[in-house]
Order: C-alpha cells, then sequence, then structure tokens
C-alpha cells in the first residue's frame, strides 16, 4: 500500500509473495598477495574492455 489511506486486511487476503532462490555456499580464503595476472598492474578497466 502506497497510498495515504488505510487498507484492511482480512482473513483470505491474498498479501504476500514467495521466491525461492538457491544460494551457493563458499568458503574464502585471504592471501597476503594476489598472483600475476593478464591485467598487468592497469588496474581495473585498463584491459579496454
Amino acid at each position: 500500500n502506497l497510498g495515504t489511506e488505510p487498507v484492511a486486511v482480512e482473513r483470505g487476503m491474498r498479501i504476500a509473495q514467495l521466491v525461492f532462490q538457491r544460494v551457493e555456499a563458499m568458503e574464502l580464503e585471504e592471501v597476503a598477495e594476489l598472483p600475476p595476472s593478464e591485467r598487468g598492474q592497469g588496474g581495473f578497466g585498463s584491459t579496454g574492455v
């Protein structure tokens, strides 16, 4: 209800929606330094893509 008037919710009314979505479980590993990559030292957006 985005209006300013009150709305009465009565028994049997459909007022909600449920969505099931898969959430992948993963483990992260913290590293002190990242290995070299094709990007080199240019950083984000430096590949021209």
